[in-house]
C-alpha cells in the first residue's frame, strides 16, 4: 500500500493535565502517516487525485492552535478524526512528541486509526 506522509511537524500549543502547560505554549512534533492508493495520481497527475498534505497540515495546526486539551491523546483522537474525514484515506498513524517536557528523554504517543 502507498502512503503519504508528513515528518517533524512542529506546532506550539497548550496541552497538558498540569496547570504551566495550559498557560504557557510548548513545543508539539507530529509525524503523520496516511494510507491511501496513490495509483490515480501517479497516472493522471492532477493534485485532485493526490492527498494533498498542504490542507492536512493545515488542519493539524488549526487544532493544536485553536484548542486546549488535558490530555494528548484526546489531542491526537481529534486530529485523527479529522484526517479520516477524508475517506480515501483508510489509515492514519500519528505519532505525538512533548518536545521540552523533559531534559533527558521525549515523551509522547502512538496512534493508529482507520476508516471503517
Amino acid at each position: 500500500m502507498d502512503y503519504v506522509f508528513i515528518e517533524g511537524l512542529k506546532i506550539n500549543g497548550k496541552h497538558g493535565v498540569m496547570p504551566q502547560e495550559r498557560k504557557v505554549e510548548q513545543e508539539f512534533e507530529f509525524d503523520i502517516k496516511m494510507e491511501f492508493d496513490t495509483a490515480r495520481a501517479a497516472q493522471n497527475d492532477k493534485l485532485t487525485d493526490a492527498l494533498d498534505y498542504a490542507p492536512v497540515r493545515d488542519r493539524v495546526v488549526q487544532i493544536v492552535e485553536g484548542n486546549s486539551f488535558y490530555l494528548i491523546e484526546k489531542l491526537g483522537e481529534t486530529i485523527c478524526q479529522v484526517i479520516l474525514e477524508d475517506k480515501r484515506v483508510k489509515k492514519v498513524e500519528l505519532k505525538i512528541k512533548k518536545t521540552a517536557v523533559w531534559d533527558n528523554g521525549v515523551p509522547g504517543i502512538f496512534l493508529a486509526r482507520q476508516n471503517k
